[in-house]
C-alpha cells in the first residue's frame, strides 16, 4: 500500500527568498534550510519501501523528521526544531494516495534506545528481587514456625511453599509476573514488532542501530512482509547493507550531487563491505 506518493522540499530559490524576507539578522542558523538543497534534494517519489542513503551530515534524518512533521505522525522522542523549522515544513508540499492511518509513526534510534533502557531498568529490578527471594527461600525453608494466628499465615504459607519446591522453582514462581529479561538486540527488535501495525505508514531512522546482523536480517524480513501482505508503507534512512538490499526498495543516494536514485550494490558503504570480504574470500 502506498499512502504518501510524493514529497517536495523547497528548492534553493525558495529558500533564498525566505531567508531574504527575514528582517532580523541575529540568527546564526536557519536549519533545516540549506541542508537538503545543497545536493539539490528537492523531491521524493515513493514506493512501498523507500530508502534514503547517505553519510553523516547528508540530511537523511532531517528529511525524515520534516516528512514526519508535515504528516503529523506519532513520535516519542524530541528533536531539534530550531526557530525556522515550521517555516520550512510549511514550504514543503506532498501528494497523498490514501489518508494516512492514525497509528502511523516515525521511529528513531532515540525511541529504541529509551525502550531498551526501560527494559534494562525492569531487568535490574528483577535481578534485585531474585537475590531477595533466594534469601527468603532459605529463611522460610528452615524456619521453625507454628500457625498461632492469622498474622502468621503469610510466613507459614512461604515456609510450606519453600519446603515443597526447589529453590529455583520457588524463585521462578514468585518472579513469573515480573520477568522481562531480553538482550539489547531482542529488546530493540521487539520494539519494532510492537509499534509496526497493519495498514500504516512508518518512517524508520537508522533502524539497524542496536541490532546484530542476524536481527537486521529478521527486521528486513518483517518489513518486507509487512509491506507485501499487511498494507504498510516504509520510508527508511540507513547505510546498512542488509536493509539496502531489501526487495523492491527504491534508494535515494544523498551523497550524490544532485541526489540520485541508484542500485544498492553500487553504494560506497556496500562496496566497502564487498571489497573487504572479497579480499578474505579464501578464509571462508
Amino acid at each position: 500500500m502506498i499512502y504518501l506518493e510524493t514529497f517536495n522540499f523547497p528548492d534553493g530559490d525558495e529558500e533564498f527568498d525566505f531567508i531574504l524576507s527575514i528582517k532580523r539578522k541575529c540568527y546564526d542558523s536557519f536549519y533545516p534550510f540549506k541542508i537538503l538543497s545543497k545536493n539539490r534534494f528537492e523531491r521524493i517519489d515513493f514506493e512501498h519501501i523507500t530508502i534514503l542513503y547517505g553519510g553523516n551530515g547528508s540530511g537523511k534524518s532531517t528529511a525524515l523528521n520534516v516528512i514526519g512533521e508535515k504528516l503529523q505522525l506519532i513520535r516519542e522522542s524530541i528533536y531539534n526544531k530550531s526557530n525556522f523549522y515550521q517555516d520550512y515544513v510549511d514550504l514543503c508540499r506532498m501528494e497523498l494516495v490514501e489518508t494516512i492511518p492514525e497509528h502511523s509513526r516515525i521511529i528513531t534510534s532515540d525511541d529504541v534506545f529509551d525502550y531498551m533502557l526501560n527494559i534494562r531498568t525492569v531487568n535490574e529490578g528483577v535481578d534485585y528481587k531474585r537475590e531477595a527471594l533466594f534469601e527468603e527461600y532459605l529463611d522460610a525453608k528452615y524456619a521453625n514456625l507454628r500457625l498461632r494466628s492469622m498474622a502468621d499465615y503469610d510466613q507459614f504459607k512461604k515456609m510450606n511453599e519453600s519446603r515443597s519446591k526447589t529453590q529455583s522453582k520457588y524463585v521462578r514462581h514468585n518472579l513469573m509476573n515480573n520477568i522481562r529479561e531480553y538482550s539489547n538486540g531482542e529488546s530493540a527488535f521487539m520494539y519494532f514488532t510492537e509499534k509496526i501495525e497493519e495498514n500504516g505508514l512508518y518512517i524508520l531512522d537508522e533502524p539497524e542501530n542496536s541490532l546484530s546482523p542476524r536481527r537486521q536480517v529478521e527486521l528486513v524480513k518483517y518489513i518486507e512482509e509487512s509491506s507485501r501482505y499487511f498494507g504498510c508503507q516504509f520510508i527508511i534512512s540507513t547505510h546498512a547493507p542488509f536493509l539496502l538490499a531489501m526487495k523492491g526498495a527504491k534508494i535515494y543516494n544523498l551523497d550524490e550531487y544532485p541526489v540520485s536514485i541508484g542500485s544498492w550494490t553500487e553504494l560506497e558503504n556496500v562496496r566497502a563491505y564487498y571489497d573487504f570480504f572479497k579480499s578474505h574470500e579464501k578464509e571462508f
